[in-house]
C-alpha cells in the first residue's frame, strides 16, 4: 500500500480563503485543497486570487504540506480557452496537483502544465478499478473514490491497481443526495448548474407532494409537525472507524468543506490529526481517547452524522427529515493574528462579544482553555465594551496569555 512518508495516510483539508489555509495548516493538515476564482466547483465560496493563491501555497509549502487547486468543472467549448490560461498562471505558482473530473481539462493541463500532478476528482464517478487503471494509463497519479464505495470496494480497487497509484476517500462532511453529485435539481430550478459550480443546494429545501390531476393541490408529507426535508442526507462522520479505513488501504483521507469556516476546518483537521497520530502511536491510545474525538467534532458546525456508503447501502437512517438546520454549539470569534507587546491578542472580529465574558481559546496542540476578556481595544488604542462590527482590528487583554493562530470561539448560548 502506498503511503506518504510518514507512513500514515494523508490528512487532506479544504480551504475557502487565505485565512482558512493558514488555519488548516497550523491545526494538521498534511495537505489542503484549494479552489482559484474559476474552474472549481464551489462557485460560491470565497475562492483564492492568483496572488493569495501564490501566498497561500507559499506558506504551506514553509512548514511541509502541499497545496491541491481545483480545476473539476465539466468544461463547455467555451471553457477549454481559458482553462489553458488558467493553467499558465497556475504553472508559475507550482502547486503540488491539480484536481480535475473532464477529460477535455486533463488532456489541456497535461499539455500546459505536464510536471504538476493530475488528482481525479470524485465528479468523475470513479466506482471501480478498471477506471482506476485507465486513469493512470493516461498519466493521473491519484483518483478519489465516489461516496458510493464501501470499504470492501475500496480494498479491492488497492488490490488491483499498481501500487504507486494513490487513492483518496472522503471521510467527513456533507453527502449530496445525487451519485458523486450528478444532481440536476440546482439547473432544472434555478438554472444554476451544479456542475459549473454553482449548485444552490435545493436538496436541503423543504417538499411536499402534487398529484398531476391537481395542479396546485400540495400535499405535505408529514414527519411531524414541522414537515419533512425529503433529500437532506447526514454528514459523514468517520472518526471512529480509523482502523477501517487504513487496512482499506486509503492514502489520503479528505474533509469536505471547501465552503467552511475557518472555525470547522480547525475543529475537523485538529480532531482528525490527533485521532491519526494516536492510531499509528497504538490502537490503544486511539481507543481510550474516543471520547475526547467525539466530544470535539460535535462542536463543528454539522447534520447529524452517519457512516455513509462504507459499512454498506444507507437507509431511511441516514437522511434527516424534519428539518435543514445544522447543529451549531460554538461561535467563532476569530484568530489571534499576533500578540503584541504588551501580551495583546490582535485579531479580525467574526461575531460579537463583550469585556467580561469567558470565552475560549483553540489552540492547535488540542487544548481549549477558558478565559477571560478582560478589555478590548480598537486600532486607535481606544477601550471598547464589545466588537459589533464585522471584520473589526481589535486587541483583546486576556486572562489566560494567548498565541498566534489561537482560535477564539464561545459556546452557543442558543444551543446551550
Amino acid at each position: 500500500m502506498k503511503q506518504n512518508k510518514t507512513g500514515k495516510p494523508e490528512l487532506l483539508v479544504p480551504a475557502s480563503s487565505l485565512e482558512v489555509l493558514r488555519t488548516a495548516v497550523i491545526f494538521g493538515a498534511d495537505a489542503v485543497y484549494i479552489g482559484g476564482e474559476a474552474f472549481g466547483l464551489r462557485a460560491k465560496a470565497k475562492n483564492f486570487s492568483m496572488e493569495e493563491m501564490a501566498e497561500g501555497i507559499r506558506f504551506a509549502h514553509e512548514r511541509d504540506v502541499k497545496v491541491y487547486v481545483t480545476a473539476n468543472i465539466l468544461a463547455h467549448n467555451e471553457d477549454l480557452a481559458g482553462a489553458e490560461s488558467y493553467f499558465e498562471e497556475l504553472k508559475a505558482l507550482k502547486p503540488d496537483a491539480l484536481i480535475i473530473s473532464d477529460p477535455g481539462m486533463f488532456l489541456v493541463a497535461k499539455e500546459v502544465c505536464p510536471e504538476i500532478e493530475i488528482h481525479i476528482s470524485t465528479q468523475a464517478n470513479n466506482t471501480n478499478y478498471k477506471t482506476y487503471q485507465f486513469w493512470w494509463q493516461q498519466g493521473a497519479k491519484r483518483v478519489v473514490s465516489a461516496r458510493e464505495l464501501s470499504l470492501a470496494e475500496i480494498r479491492q480497487i488497492r488490490d488491483k491497481i499498481p501500487a504507486q497509484m494513490e487513492i483518496e476517500s472522503f471521510i467527513h462532511g456533507a453527502m449530496c443526495i445525487s451519485y458523486s453529485g450528478r444532481c440536476l435539481l440546482s439547473n432544472y430550478f434555478t438554472g444554476r448548474d451544479a456542475n459549473q459550480g454553482a449548485c444552490t443546494h435545493p436538496c436541503r429545501w423543504k417538499y411536499a407532494v402534487v398529484e398531476e390531476t391537481r395542479p396546485g393541490e400540495y400535499l405535505p408529507v408529514y414527519e411531524n409537525e414541522r414537515g419533512t426535508y425529503i433529500f437532506n442526507s447526514k454528514d459523514l462522520c468517520m472518526i471512529e472507524y480509523i482502523p477501517e479505513l487504513v487496512g482499506a488501504g486509503i492514502d489520503s483521507l479528505k474533509i469536505e468543506g471547501r465552503m467552511k469556516t475557518a472555525l470547522y476546518v480547525a475543529c475537523v483537521a485538529r480532531t482528525y490529526r490527533k485521532a491519526l497520530d494516536d492510531f499509528f502511536t497504538s490502537e490503544e491510545t486511539y481507543r481510550a481517547n474516543m471520547e475526547w474525538y467525539r466530544a470535539e467534532i460535535a462542536k463543528c458546525t454539522y447534520r447529524q452524522f452517519t457512516t455513509g456508503f462504507y459499512f454498506g447501502k444507507p437507509d431511511e437512517h441516514t437522511q434527516i427529515y424534519d428539518n435543514n438546520t445544522y447543529v451549531n454549539e460554538y461561535v467563532y470569534l476569530g484568530m489571534v493574528e499576533s500578540v503584541d507587546a504588551r501580551g495583546y491578542a490582535r485579531f479580525e472580529q467574526k461575531n460579537k462579544f463583550c469585556v467580561g465574558d469567558t470565552i475560549e481559546l483553540m489552540k492547535p496542540d488540542g487544548r481549549n482553555i477558558r478565559t477571560k476578556v478582560l478589555a478590548l481595544y480598537n486600532e486607535e488604542n481606544e477601550p471598547v465594551e464589545s466588537c459589533p462590527h464585522a471584520r473589526q482590528t481589535l486587541y483583546a487583554a486576556l486572562s489566560d496569555k494567548p498565541e498566534a493562530y489561537d482560535l477564539m470561539r464561545v459556546e452557543n448560548v442558543r444551543n446551550a
